[in-house]
């Protein structure tokens, strides 16, 4: 049978790699090294990184809800320091399986064959996960980069989804799950640069407790007001906090540099 291992979450601000302070750029791109270390002693065999789409994948043409590639990934796409365009080990057979679960379960999502990832699954995929591949990745984009957002508790209970899905599986497997996202940031627009650092707080406390309840609780515009659009992204933590229930959190990072753009948090969550 297969079991989620552990769940994380983290950043993918591409500002990160460009910090001209030293010292808080090494102790972060530190914490991707240390859940790298953590998900290797895990045993993991398979890593599901919730994240969202920057309008560099999807348009006003295309924005699906709920996003599962079932073929072949590389990224980021986006060009960014630090981080280059790479092959992502896949797993189409994991993948199928989840959107096949997830179908049964009541959720329409959106399938692509083989697809290039951006930097919110290619700096997790590149800098959190063994270099040499043993662990294979899906994706799971989720709408929460702009409107229309998918609600914040069908994204916890897609979560809750995503666990029972694993949890059914018949083979042994032992799986991670990856939040990918902010905490608080204003992206394009003139609070770009303001960190809310109580927000942040406030998210890292509901993981540390393992009580989604205060996140679930809050409206978009809340959101917005607090954490920015960029605070949207809140709903991946959900997702994994949702397939983790009850399960107590460990902050491993948290800083809001000056000059940066985003509030910058690591934490990793242990089954219940």
């Amino acid at each position: 049978m297969a079991e989620i291992v552990g769940g994380f979450i983290m950043p993918h601000d591409p500002l990160l790699f460009v910090n001209p302070k030293k010292k808080e750029r090494d102790h972060l791109i530190g914490a991707y090294s240390e859940i790298r270390d953590k998900v290797s002693k895990s045993g993991a065999t398979k890593a599901i990184i919730f994240g969202a789409d920057h309008y560099i994948l999807f348009g006003p043409r295309c924005l699906p809800q709920f996003l599962i590639p079932t073929g072949e990934l590389h990224g980021p796409i986006d060009r960014l320091p630090g981080v280059g365009d790479s092959p992502i080990a896949s797993d189409p057979g994991f993948a199928e399986y989840l959107v096949g679960h997830a179908h049964q379960s009541g959720f329409d999502v959106s399938v692509a064959r083989d697809l290039g990832v951006d930097h919110a699954i290619g700096v997790p995929a590149q800098l959190a996960l063994p270099a040499d591949g043993s662990v294979k990745t899906v994706p799971v984009y989720m709408a929460s980069g702009v409107a229309p957002y998918v609600r914040l508790q069908r994204a916890y209970d897609f979560g809750r989804m995503i666990g029972d899905a694993i949890a059914k599986m018949p083979v042994d497997e032992s799986v991670v799950l990856i939040g990918s996202g902010g905490i608080s940031h204003w992206v394009g627009t003139g609070e770009m640069g303001r960190i809310n650092s109580e927000f942040d707080r406030k998210v890292l406390d509901c993981i540390v407790s393992g009580d989604a309840t205060p996140l679930l609780s809050m409206t978009d515009e809340e959101i917005m007001r607090e954490g920015g659009n960029g605070g949207m992204e809140i709903r991946h933590f959900l997702a994994v906090m949702g397939a983790l229930p009850a399960g107590r959190g460990e902050v491993l990072a948290y800083e809001a540099w000056d000059g940066g753009v985003t509030g910058l948090g690591f934490a990793e969550i242990l089954p219940a």
